[in-house]
């Protein structure tokens, strides 16, 4: 999983081919709870690439894409929103695998 860096970064990615950004922070239980399983979540959906937005650190980000809950997953396919999985409440993984899955292209 890439960790976001910068504005810059985030433009490149979202205009890319297949992008789920994956919104988390160090103090959120829930975004520990499925830390576990996103490897084999990557791996499953080998054609997406995942990144890692800090909420904390790119509050804006949050902000400017209605992300007022974590952890919350954004799908983008050469820079349109084709997808969100956005809430404040405990995912497993077999919901986000068929968040993933559901995804129209």
């Amino acid at each position: 999983m890439i960790t976001l860096k910068s504005d810059g970064q985030l433009k490149q990615l979202i205009n890319d081919e297949r992008t789920i950004l994956l919104f988390s922070a160090d103090w959120c239980p829930d975004c520990r709870v499925i830390e576990p399983v996103l490897p084999d979540i990557e791996a499953k959906f080998g054609d997406w690439t995942f990144v890692h937005v800090d909420r904390d650190q790119f509050i804006h980000v949050c902000a400017e894409h209605d992300v007022f809950g974590i952890p919350s997953l954004l799908a983008f396919h050469k820079g349109e929103e084709v997808g969100r999985f956005v809430s404040k409440d405990r995912k497993s993984q077999e919901e986000l695998e068929s968040f993933i899955t559901n995804i129209n292209l």
